[in-house]
């Protein structure tokens, strides 16, 4: 694929976004091309050179905000009509309520995957202050004089620190999970506007 024939591909492809930033985008790839020509690529191997066309639209995707997107999409494409006026003022008892479920099933939808996260650190927290006030209790033993609890109760301190510790760790990885997920929905939920 030549230089022309990707950018008219990219074009093409990302119809339905707001022409602004489609001509950012080609304006963009085809200097990244310019570029790469200009170091002694052909044209063959700069477009290959850029990846795969799919990353290169879920990348741009992922810049333009799902609003604005929106905002593009009803946009009206020519002046409304007296009867299209009309329904959409009488139907608004209708599309109002469905508009309202949509947007707030969204939003729940969101603050549950932020809810879920949070409830893991919060989990990991409590797990390292148990530790922490197993520690401090074996101390107290240890002034007191008994030494058997003591041991038995630093023990356990310690195993819930490094418990706190590993789970952390594979709190974080959850976290990434969740994220690169919720990421690649919302791009596939942009891609439905444009049509990929």
């Amino acid at each position: 694929m030549n230089k022309n024939e990707f950018l008219a591909t990219l074009r093409e492809r990302l119809n339905g976004l707001p022409e602004e930033d489609i001509i950012k985008s080609i304006d963009f790839y085809g200097e990244m091309l310019d570029d790469r020509m200009e170091d002694g690529m052909s044209e063959v191997e700069a477009v290959s050179d850029l990846g795969n066309i799919e990353e290169i639209i879920s990348q741009i995707l992922s810049a333009v905000s799902l609003p604005k997107l929106v905002k593009e999409k009803v946009k009206p494409k020519r002046a409304l009509k007296a009867w299209e006026i009309v329904l959409l003022i009488l139907g608004a008892p209708l599309w109002i309520p469905l508009l309202a479920t949509v947007i707030l099933t969204a939003l729940a939808i969101y603050l549950s995957i932020w809810s879920v996260i949070i409830s893991l650190y919060a989990v990991d927290l409590s797990v390292a202050i148990c530790g922490l006030a197993f520690v401090g209790v074996a101390v107290a033993l240890l002034f007191g004089g008994q030494f058997v609890p003591c041991g038995v109760v630093f023990g356990a301190g310690l195993v819930c620190m490094g418990l706190a510790i590993l789970l952390f760790f594979a709190f974080n990885l959850v976290t990434k999970g969740i994220l690169w997920v919720s990421k690649k929905v919302l791009i596939g939920i942009k891609g439905l506007f444009i049509g990929k």
